[in-house]
């Protein structure tokens, strides 16, 4: 659905985006991750159409950007970071003032009813916009983006400033999207992008530093899987007994009754662990993941980039 190719953008001497490719199929929820200033928003611009890029290509649906800009503009909606709103409108006229401008061909009057119920505007129709709240007004904005029913949706920043309340509701309404649109979300917070998307690109300093399910990205980032457990026994025999299952690389005693056990990737070694120490009767009292937590994975991998530019 996207095909984003060895993107670059530079103002004078400073790199803002710098040889990114990456694609996004049809129907997947994207998250775009990274530290503020690090060209998520550059990158969303230029996919958008709202920059060039200096080079590299944009293709959308098989549209190329700067090849069919108007073409290309039609398949995309798009929510700025602050939304593009004329506040002394009431939502509808609002919405039936972006209809016209978008020269959408679908029926007026019902698809923006479609639209306000989607997004739960429907009983708000007839407010000025400047009266709503930031998260009704947020909802305005997702409304415009949808109009038409293009297939990509790109959402920039769309939970900035919206209380825990507001969020939540944010989060269910981008998932919701995700069923008929491919959507681009991103975010500089890694809980949004983490429970909300089906895949995570990390970018800092205008490169692409991992790119991942978001099931997977933990392992996939640390290149390691690690069991954190606490048992009650004999330190040499539960060291021992663990090292005898066949997908662990390494036991490490951590102190008390603690033991880190490194294995495999893509392996689960739960159900032989806890086997092991049923057959030496060493009682398992706690047992979970040991690997590097994402937000630390984030923070070394965003930190690793900025200490290898400039």
């Amino acid at each position: 659905m996207i095909e984003v190719k060895n993107l670059t953008k530079r103002y004078g001497k400073i790199t803002a985006v710098d040889n990114i490719s990456f694609s996004v199929d049809t129907g997947e929820v994207l998250g775009f991750l990274g530290p503020n200033g690090a060209g998520k928003s550059t990158t969303m611009n230029i996919i958008t159409g709202y920059i060039s890029s200096t080079s590299g290509t944009v293709t959308v649906d098989g549209s190329e950007i700067l090849a069919d800009p108007k073409k290309t503009k039609q398949k995309i909606g798009y929510l700025p970071e602050i939304p593009p709103l004329y506040t002394d409108m009431t939502v509808r006229k609002y919405l039936e003032f972006m209809f016209d401008l978008k020269r959408v061909r679908l029926p007026k009057k019902e698809h923006i009813a479609e639209i306000m119920r989607l997004v739960s505007l429907d009983k708000h129709g007839d407010r000025i916009i400047k009266n709503l709240s930031k998260g009704f007004r947020q909802r305005v904005g997702f409304a415009q983006a949808l109009l038409g029913n293009p297939p990509v949706i790109i959402l920039d920043e769309p939970t900035v400033g919206l209380d825990p309340k507001q969020i939540i509701e944010i989060r269910r309404l981008i998932k919701s999207l995700g069923k008929k649109h491919t959507v681009i979300f991103s975010s500089h917070v890694l809980s949004e992008i983490s429970a909300t998307c089906d895949r995570i690109i990390i970018i800092s300093d205008g490169k692409i530093v991992a790119d991942a399910k978001a099931d997977e990205l933990q392992s996939v980032l640390s290149g390691e899987q690690r069991l954190s457990l606490t048992v009650e026994g004999n330190p040499t025999q539960i060291t021992e007994e663990l090292e005898k299952i066949p997908d662990v690389l390494k036991v490490k005693k951590t102190g008390g009754s603690g033991y880190s056990v490194e294995y495999r990737q893509g392996a689960d070694v739960r159900r032989e662990a806890f086997s092991a120490m049923e057959r030496i009767n060493a009682p398992i009292l706690e047992m979970k993941s040991g690997n590097e937590s994402l937000e630390e994975l984030y923070l070394r991998l965003t930190e690793n980039a900025k200490g290898g530019e400039r």
